[in-house]
């Protein structure tokens, strides 16, 4: 990866450009123009979506697919040698991913290599500036290509406020190596998070070197994957990872300077957020944003015999549990005896939990011989129905009902 970034025009206020109403695949294209891409010509460029979740095209919750294809062409265009990359959350194979987010027929079409990041072994590299983290294990791919081109999707984020351009690099850690930034100890002396510290000493040596932000349907509430999509129809493209993100925050009715990771980034000299000093194209720009609805600061769950026991977990199993519940939460209960409480752990941080307590993801491995455990992580929310009744939908019961079998 060069270290110099050419898309990086040295002016007195950074460039970002905003493209509107026109669809993802236009947006793209448009906003797109406000770089020279040219530099690019015979370079090996890496496109990084966010595909690490089994995400459908207009969940919200993945990069939208048309957004991926505009970005090959545009490259493709100028002569530049591009794939597509991605290290998904652990427990997603990459390949499946990028079939369920149309990611994979877009590449189809244009004859664009994918890459499984996790699939070599990993470089590990220092992070000399480094707070709470001094070392990344990267995905080879980050090394090996000349540009990096972060397209996320506009994210609302339950630990982390937001998920953009910055921290959609966090899936060019290899394999499981990221779940460890969730799982470090308290910023001894701080108020701050150590997950937003750990991402701004992310940031001090992987940033990419262009941002293009997918605004086409982002998730507002419950992000990174439990939220509600909310459709914004914009894409959002800069040099400066940090400008690209400050724009999407406003689009999103938020600041940068209220997210921490971008904040202690900017004063570290990473990025720039300070409005002041980005220049934004069109003038009009304001008139398409969006009041992204926020994460709750309290995760309380709407079913009254459910208690979550979450203790130092990260948000890949606080998603699947609330996936869980939203998507068969209604019906569950037909299947438990009456009036019994039905308590979930999750995270690592438990000594002791109440009898028949089920115990959700490799964190709570220490009670497998004692409680109910599902390995995984995270399992996805339909292991964790057949976990509970034995299959893994609701649809068949009327049919065993008939055929005496239930």
């Amino acid at each position: 990866m060069d270290k110099e970034n050419p898309f990086f025009s040295k002016l007195e206020r950074i460039p970002v450009a905003v493209a509107h109403g026109e669809g993802a695949y236009q947006n793209t294209l448009k906003a797109l123009e406000s770089i020279n891409l040219e530099v690019a010509r015979g370079k090996r460029v890496l496109l990084k979506p966010n595909a690490g979740r089994l995400g459908t095209p207009g969940s919200g919750i993945t990069t939208d697919p048309e957004v991926v294809g505009a970005a090959i062409d545009a490259f493709r265009k100028v002569g530049a040698n591009v794939a597509v990359g991605e290290s998904p959350i652990t427990g997603i194979k990459t390949m499946e991913a990028f079939e369920t987010t149309g990611i994979a027929e877009q590449a189809r079409k244009r004859d664009c290599p994918l890459i499984d990041m996790d699939a070599r072994s990993c470089v590990e590299i220092d992070i000399p500036s480094g707070v709470v983290i001094n070392k990344l294990k990267l995905c080879p791919e980050v090394l090996e290509f000349d540009y990096i081109v972060s397209i996320p999707v506009m994210k609302m984020h339950m630990h982390t406020d937001v998920t953009l351009a910055v921290k959609n690099m966090k899936g060019c850690l290899w394999r499981r190596s990221k779940v460890q930034l969730h799982m470090l100890p308290p910023y001894k002396g701080s108020n701050e998070k150590s997950l937003n510290v750990a991402i701004a000493d992310m940031t001090s040596v992987l940033v990419p070197h262009l941002s293009i932000i997918d605004g086409s349907i982002g998730m507002e509430g419950l992000g990174p994957s439990a939220g509600t999509p909310k459709k914004l129809d914009c894409v959002v493209v800069s040099a400066d990872a940090f400008a690209a993100d400050a724009v999407a925050c406003q689009l999103m009715g938020t600041r940068a300077e209220d997210v921490p990771y971008l904040r202690m980034g900017a004063e570290r000299g990473f990025g720039v957020i300070d409005m002041d000093k980005i220049d934004v194209s069109p003038d009009n720009w304001t008139d398409w944003c969006g009041q992204f609805a926020k994460p709750p600061e309290n995760i309380t769950i709407e079913y009254p015999n459910v208690k979550v026991l979450d203790n130092n977990s990260c948000s890949a199993c606080q998603s699947t549990v609330l996936l869980f519940l939203k998507e068969y939460g209604d019906k569950l209960f037909d299947y438990l005896p009456k009036g019994e409480i039905l308590h979930i752990a999750i995270g690592k941080g438990h000594t002791e939990l109440p009898e028949k307590t089920l115990c959700v993801g490799n964190c709570t491995a220490r009670f497998k011989n004692s409680h109910n455990f599902l390995h995984g992580c995270p399992p996805v929310a339909s292991e964790i129905l057949k976990k509970l009744i034995g299959k893994t939908s609701y649809d068949s019961k009327q049919q065993d009902d008939n055929n005496g079998t239930s």
